[in-house]
C-alpha cells in the first residue's frame, strides 16, 4: 500500500469517487455534490484558508487501486484555543482493513504533529460544525445535507487506533402531523407566552425576507454569542447567510418571535436538500440544476430540516420556545395540506442538555447518533470529554 497525496485533478477525482464505489450497494448513501467536497479545500471558497491549511491523501493498494482517503487540517485559532493544540481529520473512507486506516491515521497525526498539534479530532470538518462532523454510529438512515453517512466498522477502525469519545451528537426527528401530540406540561407552559398580548408567534412573509437577517442577527448576538466560543455576528455576514437561503427557503417554515414587535426568537428550517439531491448523482450542471428547481417548486420534498433555533436570554424559561412550536403547529403544520410529514433537526450535542430537553419536549426522538472522536498524541495526559453549555 502506499499513500500520495491529492496534488490535482486527476488524484482529486479520485478522492472524491472512491466512496461511490464503495457505497454502491448502500440503498441509503446518498451521494454528496461534488462541488461541495471540492469546495471545502478550495481556499477562494473556504475562509478557514486564512488562519489555517488543509492536505489530502489517497491510498492505493499493491494493484494502483485507491481504498482509502483522508484529510488533515488545522484551523490556527481553534487549536490555541484548546488544552492541548488540536487538528482534525475528516473525509475518511476506506475499505475495511485495519492496516489501511492505520495508515492513513498515521499520515495525520504526523503532517499535525508537524505543525505543533498535540491532539486531533475526526472525522470533522475544515470549516463549521454544522457540515460532515461526526461518525455515525446508530441511525443508518438517509442522511441529511452534508452529514456524514459510513459503514459501521468506521467505529472500530476508530477505535482500535486510539480515539476516544469526545462527544456524542444526536439528530432528533419527529413525524410533524397531528398524530403526534405535544406534551402537555409543554403547552402548558407555552400557554403563558400565547396568551400575552405582547408577544406574537408567526412566519416571515414573502416580502418580508429581504430584512429578516436583521431579525435573525439580534436574537443570534444574544442567545448565542459566548457559547463554546461563538463570536458576535456581523450584518454583512448574516444578510450574506439569508441571501444564499433565499433560493431554497421556505417561509412557511421561517418561525420569529417578537416581543412589542422586537424579534426575541427564532426557529428557521429549510427544506431537507438531499431529498433532492439524491437523483442529481452527485453533479451541479445546468441540467440539474433545472431538475432540483422543478422537484423543488413542486413538492417533492416531504422532510424539513431545523437548522438553528435561538431565545434571547431575557426571555428564556418564559414558554416562547413552546409559544413558537404550538403556533407552528396548530396554524400550520397540522393543518390539511402542509407539505412536510417529518422533520429532523440540525445535530445537538451531548454536551448541551437543555437543548436536548426542548427536543425531547415537543416530541422528538433521537433518529441518528454520530460521535466527534478525539485522540492525544500523548496517552499519558488526562483525556477530558467536551464541557457542557
Amino acid at each position: 500500500m502506499q499513500i500520495f497525496e491529492v496534488t490535482d485533478s486527476h488524484s482529486e477525482n479520485e478522492f472524491i469517487q472512491l466512496p461511490v464505489r464503495l457505497y454502491r450497494n448502500e440503498e441509503n448513501w446518498i451521494r454528496p455534490l461534488d462541488k461541495d467536497i471540492k469546495a471545502v479545500f478550495d481556499p477562494s471558497k473556504n475562509k478557514n484558508y486564512r488562519n489555517g491549511e488543509a492536505i489530502r491523501w489517497i491510498l492505493k493498494n499493491d494493484k494502483g487501486e485507491v481504498i482509502g482517503r483522508l484529510a488533515a487540517f488545522i484551523i490556527k485559532k481553534v487549536a490555541a484555543a484548546q488544552e492541548q493544540p488540536t487538528g482534525g481529520i475528516g473525509f475518511f473512507e476506506c475499505i475495511d482493513d485495519q492496516a489501511a486506516a492505520f495508515m492513513l491515521f498515521d499520515a495525520g497525526k504526523k503532517w499535525l504533529e508537524e505543525r505543533g498539534m498535540e491532539a486531533m479530532d475526526g472525522p470533522i470538518n475544515f470549516g463549521d460544525r454544522n457540515n460532515w462532523w461526526g461518525l455515525l454510529i446508530d441511525g443508518f438512515s438517509e442522511p441529511n445535507y452534508q452529514m456524514p453517512y459510513n459503514f459501521l466498522y468506521y467505529k472500530d477502525l476508530f477505535e482500535a487506533y486510539g480515539f476516544k469519545e469526545y462527544f456524542k451528537q444526536f439528530t432528533y426527528e419527529r413525524p410533524v402531523g397531528s398524530q403526534v401530540e405535544l406534551d402537555d406540561r409543554f403547552y402548558a407552559k407555552a400557554q403563558s407566552s400565547l396568551d400575552n398580548p405582547d408577544y406574537e408567534f408567526r412566519h416571515i412573509r414573502k416580502d418580508e425576507f429581504k430584512i429578516a437577517h436583521k431579525y435573525f442577527l439580534k436574537v443570534y448576538n444574544e442567545a448565542w454569542t459566548g457559547h463554546n466560543g461563538v463570536k458576535s455576528m456581523t450584518e454583512a455576514q448574516a444578510h450574506n447567510i439569508f441571501k444564499q437561503l433565499k433560493p431554497i427557503t421556505d417561509v412557511k417554515i421561517v418561525w420569529f418571535a417578537f416581543y412589542k414587535g422586537e424579534p426575541v426568537a427564532f426557529f428557521i428550517s429549510i427544506p431537507e436538500l438531499n431529498q433532492l439531491y439524491k437523483h442529481l448523482n452527485g453533479q451541479w450542471n445546468l441540467w440539474s440544476k433545472i431538475k432540483f428547481m422543478y422537484m423543488l417548486k413542486t413538492g417533492v420534498c416531504k422532510k424539513a430540516l431545523g437548522i438553528v433555533f435561538g431565545v434571547v436570554p431575557t426571555h428564556q424559561r418564559k414558554g416562547v420556545e413552546g409559544g413558537l412550536v404550538v403556533s407552528f403547529v396548530k396554524t400550520l403544520a397540522w393543518k390539511k395540506g402542509f407539505q412536510y410529514d417529518n422533520m429532523e433537526m440540525n445535530w445537538i450535542g451531548d454536551f448541551n442538555p437543555k437543548m436536548m430537553r426542548v427536543a425531547e419536549q415537543i416530541g422528538a426522538e433521537i433518529g441518528k447518533t454520530h460521535i466527534t472522536y478525539r485522540k492525544l498524541f500523548d496517552e499519558t495526559k488526562e483525556f477530558k470529554r467536551a464541557s457542557f453549555i
